[in-house]
């Protein structure tokens, strides 16, 4: 069986809510290291930190989003889930050290 739906089954249809909730999360995760640099030195974000940053919680976040709607099965979405986290949590490592040393890579 396909995993993912079409038309107008059972499955919620992705919209203007689920970005919504992707967008308030987005900021409140960036809030941290914004208040963060306030009462420390050792957080030291630019303001093209803080858009990487977006970029690629955001973008996580739709895939996490898009997939939690559009997938029925519940194996299914954990599966997806687990591989969109493990995806961003490498995503997240590379840019800040350099886990394989790609153009990308934070010093």
């Amino acid at each position: 069986m396909n995993a993912m739906t079409s038309g107008n089954e059972s499955a919620q249809h992705f919209g203007s809510k689920q970005f919504l909730r992707v967008l308030m999360v987005t900021a409140a995760i960036l809030l941290i290291p914004l208040v963060a640099m306030q009462f420390t030195r050792e957080v030291n974000w630019t303001s093209s930190d803080f858009v990487i940053g977006a970029i690629v919680i955001g973008s996580f976040g739709l895939l996490f989003e898009f997939a939690r709607t559009k997938l029925r099965t519940t194996k299914s979405r954990l599966i997806t889930c687990a591989v969109i986290v493990l995806g961003f949590m490498f995503v997240w490592a590379e840019l800040a050290v350099g886990l394989v040393g790609s153009p990308f890579a934070g010093s």
